[in-house]
């Protein structure tokens, strides 16, 4: 069997791409290989926040890597579709509320929704990063059965105790939170 990506990360179509770009930057540098996968809406929102590049791990990390696999949306046979693959753990940042209505729902349309329905049927490690303000009652019940189901949830909220003197501070500061996760 040839060597998966032990983690995966989802981009899906809210702000926060710069999230994604710090998450997928810290894993390859920890993991060596990443999976990547991303919404239409992820991509659209990851080029108009952080550049517009027609290759998608350009368009998230910022230049291309060979370490990073690109599994489209539509990519059911991926080894992050099934059980019976060797992977550890799913990261959706930035997580939309469309998403965490599917997924607390049960509903697998693509490759996303489908590998974090995996990830929590198998009791893999699942962390969701929603980026909506305010929450209505429906996205909060919604974070609940995730919670409840085993999906951890780190909105990104980011520290001020470290007195961040930049943009970057306080991304790093949340993309550390994530990674702790996994």
């Amino acid at each position: 069997m040839s060597f998966q990506p032990p983690i995966l990360l989802a981009v899906t179509g809210a702000t926060g791409a710069i999230y994604a770009r710090g998450v997928l930057a810290r894993l390859l540098e920890r993991e060596g290989a990443v999976g990547l996968t991303a919404s239409v809406q992820g991509l659209a929102v990851a080029r108009l926040e952080l550049g517009d590049a027609a290759d998608p791990v350009t368009a998230i990390l910022g230049h291309p890597d060979p370490r990073v696999t690109f599994y489209s949306r539509d990519s059911f046979d991926g080894p992050f579709a099934t059980g019976s693959q060797p992977w550890r753990a799913m990261i959706i940042a930035p997580c939309s509320m469309g998403t965490v209505g599917r997924l607390a729902a049960g509903i697998s349309t693509d490759l996303i929704t489908r590998a974090a329905d995996v990830a929590l049927k198998e009791r893999r490690r699942l962390v969701l990063v929603p980026r909506e303000t305010p929450l209505s009652l429906i996205h909060l019940r919604n974070l609940t059965t995730l919670a409840e189901a085993g999906a951890v949830i780190l909105p990104p909220s980011p520290g001020f105790y470290e007195h961040p003197q930049s943009i970057d501070d306080l991304v790093g500061f949340v993309v550390e939170r994530i990674l702790g996760q996994v």
